[in-house]
């Protein structure tokens, strides 16, 4: 598995594929191997990469539903899982991950675990949709919610990154809004941790 992921990783970094980097992975695998998740949403596949350690660090039982709108990345995807152990508790959706989301019927129970790595404007957008599909304690991490720094600094971000930057702002605030509460990681580009049950939070304190 470990060969595996490093050949996905030097894939990754030399074709310019997004994956989570590797400061804010440690962060990453500490919340999945906290959280135990059974039944995880994800979006944004890319290269399958995140799901692999997902489902290496997750539940005995885990089942992992990601979506991603390349054809070309999620057949990658595909291959590099068929190489692990996981392949089975893989289910793809090819499209438009707002599109999809409007329609995805959730497990029983809801899901138990939310990972967000996908187009950075639409994450409001991602995150409203997928509440009604949450059970009664999820979590939810989003990746990148600092971009660079200009989120929550105080250096104007460049003209063409000013409403990505508008969005994520609009999500932090979003997801820190009652029932919610979140933790802010300043790992790699920045982690949001949101819960939706505030006691899990309370108790890490």
């Amino acid at each position: 598995m470990e060969e595996l992921l490093r050949e996905m990783e030097a894939y990754a970094e030399k074709e310019h594929v997004p994956i989570i980097n590797e400061r804010g992975r440690h962060a990453f695998l500490r919340i999945i191997e906290e959280c135990k998740p059974r039944q995880v949403l994800e979006i944004g596949t890319a290269i399958g990469y995140s799901a692999l350690l997902m489902a290496e660090q997750g539940a005995d039982d885990i089942h992992i539903t990601t979506l991603e709108l390349s054809e070309e990345r999620a057949a990658l995807a595909k291959k590099f899982w068929k190489r692990s152990s996981y392949y089975g508790c893989m289910e793809l959706h090819l499209g438009d991950a707002g599109e999809i989301l409007a329609k995805l019927t959730p497990p029983a129970g809801g899901f138990d675990f939310v990972f967000i790595d996908a187009a950075k404007g639409q994450y409001v957008d991602y995150f409203r949709k997928v509440q009604p599909l949450l059970s009664k304690k999820a979590t939810i991490v989003a990746d990148n919610v600092l971009f660079r720094g200009y989120v929550l600094g105080q250096e104007k971000p460049p003209r063409r990154y000013k409403t990505i930057v508008k969005r994520l702002r609009e999500y932090l605030e979003l997801v820190q809004s009652a029932p919610f509460r979140t933790e802010i990681l300043s790992n790699g580009d920045g982690l949001a941790v949101t819960y939706k049950d505030t006691s899990q939070l309370e108790e890490r304190i």
